[in-house]
């Protein structure tokens, strides 16, 4: 399989996760949720082997943050009583997406790079909420579904504290080309 085969069929097992813990069969989501994420880390490993694409770093970031999306959905699915504090997360899911993806842009228009996370396509930031601790979360999920709220607002507020540090750190490293009429410094030409 090439690495965005394994992109995609990770992405697609990580769609029947939520489609068991839609129906309250949380250890068969939680069994699906390990391999989804075991081919998430796959495919980078099958891509720095063989070659890496842009096509390939775009999908896996893409259907990283679906499969993100999936699984408090899934869980509001299964249980009404999860609607809100799903919503509450999701909507820090997104801002700490924006934040995230916003972030790299610009390091990448500065021509500013780091391989802190290993080789990736995109500037990766660090944060309390990364994708280890979102499997984890993910994991006492469907090992707890009674605790789920307080599990899912607990996360927010974390994921929270990170998108908000990633927006302190951007107006520490990009504030100094602001300029009224949206011309860059010649310092801007050297990262």
């Amino acid at each position: 399989m090439t690495a965005n085969q394994i992109t995609a069929f990770g992405l697609l097992i990580g769609g029947v996760a939520g489609l068991f813990i839609a129906q309250e069969l949380y250890l068969w989501g939680l069994l699906l949720i390990g391999l989804s994420r075991l081919m998430d880390g796959l495919d980078g490993a099958v891509a720095r082997a063989g070659r890496k694409t842009d096509l390939g770093g775009y999908l896996d970031i893409v259907f990283d943050f679906i499969f993100y999306g999936l699984v408090p959905l899934a869980f509001a699915f299964a249980r009404p009583e999860n609607a809100l504090p799903a919503a509450v997360l999701l909507m820090v899911f997104y801002a700490n997406g924006a934040s995230f993806l916003a972030f790299a842009i610009m390091a990448e228009k500065r021509r500013i790079s780091t391989e802190s996370h290993g080789s990736k396509s995109l500037y990766f930031t660090g944060g309390l909420a990364e994708a280890g601790e979102t499997y984890a979360v993910f994991a006492l999920f469907c090992l707890l579904p009674d605790w789920f709220g307080v599990i899912a607002y607990s996360f927010a507020a974390i994921t929270a504290i990170t998108t908000v540090s990633r927006i302190l750190l951007a107006r520490e490293l990009f504030s100094d080309t602001d300029q009224p009429d949206g011309k860059a410094n010649e310092s801007d030409a050297h990262p």
